[in-house]
């Protein structure tokens, strides 16, 4: 368009398929200006909002040839108000009140108004837009694709020999400690969680036991009464009256079982809801594998702690990699 100027604005958070098309949406334009928001005010928004550097980067490594210029945003509205060269801005169905106001905000500055340039939202799916919150709240990747899928409500899965060693490395940080006194271990690990952590995870009679002995009640706790594959005689013990909810399922030993990705799910409902509170989730089986659903259900910044026997105790953080490690593993769990 000749002599024009569109104007870009928003976080870009985990840059995905609808940040691109809103991206792509100023292609035809003479110029063009995005406009990024600044940490100062995404990380009021979001603690886990990337950098913006980071921001800025995943921009310029997808179209590393687009012709636009881009500007750090550091309030609601940025130059739009008074912009002598604008021409256009791009907008959603969510932004364009913001746009009627900047343009508001323009007349009474004596400029022409902005023309809109109104984006669809890309679809996930599930049929509901692809957002940066949505991906942060962990049920859906960049491309809109379901972390849970419905065929995992469907059957039993069992993990098959390929997967033996890949299991048995620990995923993610392991604290080592003496076996007789879990609670070094778990110190360590707790020490180590980021300052903001939506939920913490403990996977394991012995790891729950020692999270409770040492203060700290967990979100969602999974127990079997087993440890090291056998009847573990302090499961009794543990304080289950730290627990506002208590949920029981069934997950044989080296399955994963529909019943215990539904009480999972469950359980982060329950922790969220605000009359809920921490949940207690007593596995008649095996909860080995449960970390594999529970990364997938966990919004990112999750902390799941569990048992690494005669070593320690492993803690990782749900973030994209893991959600898509444990994704990879049990598509190649079979039905039988």
């Amino acid at each position: 368009m000749s002599g024009s100027l569109c104007l870009v604005g928003g976080t870009f958070d985990r840059l995905h398929l609808g940040h691109q098309t809103l991206l792509e949406s100023v292609s035809n334009f003479d110029n063009a200006e995005v406009w990024i928001t600044a940490d100062s005010i995404a990380q009021q928004k979001d603690p886990r909002i990337q950098p913006y550097d980071e921001r800025v980067q995943s921009i310029l490594n997808w179209k590393p040839d687009y012709n636009f210029a881009i500007h750090c945003l550091e309030d609601q509205y940025g130059p739009a108000p008074t912009h002598q060269e604008a021409t256009h801005i791009v907008c959603t169905s969510e932004t364009k009140l913001n746009c009627f106001e900047i343009n508001k905000k323009r007349l009474n500055n004596g400029l022409e108004e902005l023309i809109l340039v109104e984006v669809d939202h890309t679809l996930a799916k599930d049929g509901l837009p692809i957002s940066s919150s949505r991906i942060r709240q962990g049920s859906i990747d960049r491309n809109g694709e379901l972390w849970i899928q419905s065929s995992d409500l469907q059957d039993s899965v069992h993990m098959v020999k390929l997967l033996d060693s890949e299991l048995k490395k620990p995923q993610g940080h392991l604290f080592k400690g003496p076996e007789d006194n879990p609670r070094v271990a778990i110190m360590e690990a707790i020490n180590a969680i980021p300052t903001f952590c939506p939920c913490l995870i403990a996977v394991g009679d012995v790891t729950v036991n020692s999270l409770l002995e040492a203060g700290w009640v967990p979100d969602i706790a999974l127990i079997d009464g087993m440890t090291k594959r056998e009847v573990w005689a302090q499961s009794e013990k543990i304080d289950r009256s730290s627990f506002v909810g208590q949920l029981t399922c069934s997950n044989p030993p080296g399955q994963l079982t529909p019943d215990l990705l539904e009480c999972a799910d469950l359980c982060f409902e329950f922790a969220f809801s605000e009359d809920g509170g921490p949940v207690l989730l007593e596995i008649d089986g095996e909860e080995d594998l449960a970390p594999i659903f529970l990364h997938l259900l966990a919004p990112l910044g999750t902390a799941i702690l569990y048992g690494q026997p005669g070593e320690g105790v492993v803690l990782r953080i749900t973030d994209e990699e893991v959600k898509s490690n444990c994704r990879y593993l049990l598509n190649h769990f079979e039905v039988r």
